[in-house]
């Protein structure tokens, strides 16, 4: 293999190497200059238009659509790897901002691909070129497209980084983001730290590759002493003392070592080919004795299963003891067969003694058994509203039916608790349906863990699942990260069931019914609710932390004392609301309506209430600090006590809104209001110049207390 190297002129030999050692630093900052350059415009590319995104995404009067599907795939193909949480549903964003994120993502890309394709056919990227520096391959020329990949995308970031990951990844402080960055970046800079020099030492990319990283403007005096190729060139190198690339004979390559040792290369060729060999022949003997082993206990279950269901039908003249005993039998079998027997059993046996025997066997099943009994429990649904209400008997008679196909789910549910990840019960009736006498059953599963199950569509009316948890964590055994097992409940049935204490964090309940649902202490931390149906709701205490709430209607729902800070309520619809108490700091409250809501005593600081309706509220004691007030309607509202303070109220409608509290009344002897002076400067500092319909007593209240505005002396 041929190597550039650094010689000096004769003339040189027993000079002080100190020039030499100035030029490999400068060479070697000269690198990490362009290094940086390289990554700079490769980030500043995304991040000015994710910025720009993030902005757009703030502005309450842009049209909301769905994410990007390809943002959507890309966020949770990174969140995996680095244990993030996944945002379970498409979320909903400004239509600028889903431009401007893919241009955030495909800029990067674009650019870091361009920079390889010039590095791969000039030897430069635009930051190499402005630092005259040059990449060239073994024969001095540019390295081409595969050695920049190997170079590029193998030696400086996959190996490094995988390191990292793998150190990070396997240590105490896992998952934190912050540590793998650290090492990530150790690792980057530790592989480019091999600098050429006159023995040979390179960084790992450029050994991978093959390729050199040189002075550009030495390589370009070699070339200029190549072409003239006179005595001249070579005195001005000798006068100048610059250091000159030539080519040497150094390390062989791979081709050159199989070419000067071919026994020992034919030796490794047939060791691995006869290995190869072996293998195969091994992988398919255990490969055919797997097969002829589940043929064989396939059929013995077959042959079992023909037996058992000789003796457990219900013509088969058997005593109830002997199909009490098949039956049981079947439910140890595990086979697709038995549990589509035992389903079929459950619909059509009439004896008390041989269903609760038949509910036994399937709750030995398992989860196995969900989907026969999902798919059965359609059925019934189906039938029982083909039947109608006519024929009474008849109806009961499907009725009891589906009721034994929903208490044997029940019980799965309950014995198997924690354990069912990824059972799928969507769209199935497990609830009552709403018309008076329909259904018998009630769902009873108090502090059981359903993480993980789905739920879509289902009908859940009237359940009790009090300190249920629908959220748990994976394999890793950590919250918060990619593998969390997390409930389905998108578009359920959830009228008046009882949630109380219940864990539904990051749990996906878009456009879900929880109207008269009680769910008092219960966490729906990040939990996903757009569109979602929360009128006469208890959300007393609720963690509704960072909550998605957009669209969603709660109409006469009680929020006392609950906790939406950051929450995103969008459009929300919280007519009649009672939200004493509630924190709702930070909270996007835009283009929201809480006509005739009770919101004495609200954290409100920060919280961005744009166009949103406050008309005819109770905001006694509340506080706004800073909060973001334009164009909001504020009339009639009552603000007595209320903290305005730093609060942008511009385009604010305080038409009838009381700002002062009223004197009290002799007369009433059980109702006291605090001293006046104590909130005497909750609109002190605050600008009411582009405030609308302040009245002369307003304006008095405002200039009297520190407020801003045209008309004040």
């Amino acid at each position: 293999m041929t190597t550039p190297i650094v010689r000096r002129s004769t003339n040189q030999s027993g000079q002080s190497k100190e020039p030499e050692k100035a030029k490999s630093l400068l060479l070697a900052s000269r690198r990490f200059a362009a290094w940086v350059a390289e990554i700079t415009l490769v980030v500043t590319s995304g991040l000015i238009p994710f910025g720009i995104g993030v902005y757009a995404n703030s502005r309450s009067d842009l049209n909301r659509v769905p994410l990007n599907p390809v943002l959507v795939v890309t966020q949770r193909a990174i969140a995996r790897p680095l244990a993030l949480p996944v945002s379970y549903g498409i979320p909903n964003v400004a239509w600028p901002t889903n431009i401007l994120w893919t241009i955030a993502l495909l800029a990067p890309v674009t650019l870091s691909w361009w920079q390889l394709y010039l590095l791969a056919k000039t030897g430069s990227t635009i930051p190499k070129r402005w630092l005259k520096l040059r990449v060239v391959n073994e024969e001095g020329t540019a390295p081409g497209l595969a050695a920049v990949v190997i170079r590029e995308g193998v030696g400086r970031w996959t190996v490094p980084i995988s390191i990292a990951y793998l150190l990070w990844r396997y240590s105490f402080a896992f998952p934190n983001l912050g540590l793998f960055t650290f090492l990530s970046l150790l690792m980057i800079v530790g592989e480019g730290i091999g600098l050429p020099s006159r023995q040979g030492r390179r960084a790992l990319h450029d050994q991978l590759a093959g390729t050199y990283t040189i002075d550009g403007l030495l390589a370009s005096n070699k070339q200029v002493q190549s072409a003239d190729g006179n005595h001249e060139a070579e005195e001005w190198q000798e006068g100048n003392e610059e250091l000159v690339v030539s080519q040497t004979n150094q390390s062989p390559n791979l081709w050159r070592r199989i070419q000067q040792n071919p026994n020992l290369t034919l030796f490794g060729v047939g060791l691995t080919s006869m290995t190869a060999v072996l293998a195969t022949l091994i992988g398919t003997q255990v490969y055919i004795q797997i097969q002829q082993s589940q043929r064989t206990t396939k059929q013995i279950n077959s042959q079992q299963f023909l037996e058992l269901v000789k003796q457990a039908s219900p013509n088969s003249g058997a005593t109830n003891e002997q199909r009490q005993s098949a039956i049981l039998a079947m439910g140890s079998l595990d086979d697709p067969q038995s549990i589509k027997f035992l389903a079929d059993l459950l619909v059509n046996e009439t004896n008390p003694s041989l269903l609760d025997t038949v509910q036994q066997a399937l709750t030995t099943v398992g989860p196995k058994a969900i989907p026969e009994l999902k798919n059965k429990n359609q059925f019934l649904v189906g039938e029982l509203e083909s039947v109608g209400s006519t024929t009474t008997q008849e109806r009961e008679l499907r009725q009891g039916r589906l009721q034994r196909n929903q208490t044997t789910i029940n019980k799965i549910l309950s014995v198997y608790s924690g354990k069912i990840d990824g059972v799928d019960l969507s769209r199935s009736q497990l609830g009552q349906s709403g018309t008076p006498g329909s259904s018998f059953f009630s769902l009873v599963l108090d502090n059981v863990d359903l993480s993980g199950v789905k739920l879509k569509s289902a009908n859940l009316n009237q359940a009790s699942l009090k300190g249920s948890r629908f959220r748990g964590v994976g394999e890793d055994g950590r919250w918060d990260t990619y593998d969390d097992a997390i409930a389905d409940l998108s578009q359920a049935q959830l009228q008046q069931a009882n949630l109380t204490d219940a864990n539904l964090s990051r749990v996906l309940m878009n456009r879900t019914d929880l109207s008269r649902a009680t769910l008092n202490r219960a966490n729906l931390s990040n939990a996903r609710l757009f569109d979602a149906k929360l009128n006469s709701t208890q959300l007393v205490g609720a963690d509704l932390r960072n909550a998605v709430l957009e669209r969603a209607s709660l109409t006469g729902a009680d929020l006392g004392d609950a906790n939406l800070n950051e929450a995103n309520l969008y459009a929300a619809r919280l007519g009649r609301v009672s939200a004493i108490g509630t924190q709702l700091s930070f909270a996007n409250l835009t283009n929201t309506d809480w006509q005739g809501a009770d919101l004495s005593g609200a954290y409100l600081d920060r919280a961005n209430l744009s166009n949103a309706n406050l008309g005819a509220t109770r905001l006694a004691g509340a506080v706004l600090r800073s909060a973001q007030m334009e164009n909001v309607n504020l009339q009639n509202a009552d603000l007595s006590q209320a903290d305005l303070r730093g609060a942008n109220v511009a385009g604010a409608d305080f038409k009838g809104a009381i700002l002062a509290p009223s004197k009290q009344d002799p007369a009433d002897q059980f109702v006291q209001t605090p001293d006046l002076g104590s909130v005497s400067a909750v609109v002190q500092g605050v600008d009411f110049s582009q405030a609308k319909n302040l009245d002369a007593k307003q304006l008095a209240y405002i200039c009297t207390q520190g407020g801003i505005h045209p008309r004040c002396p």
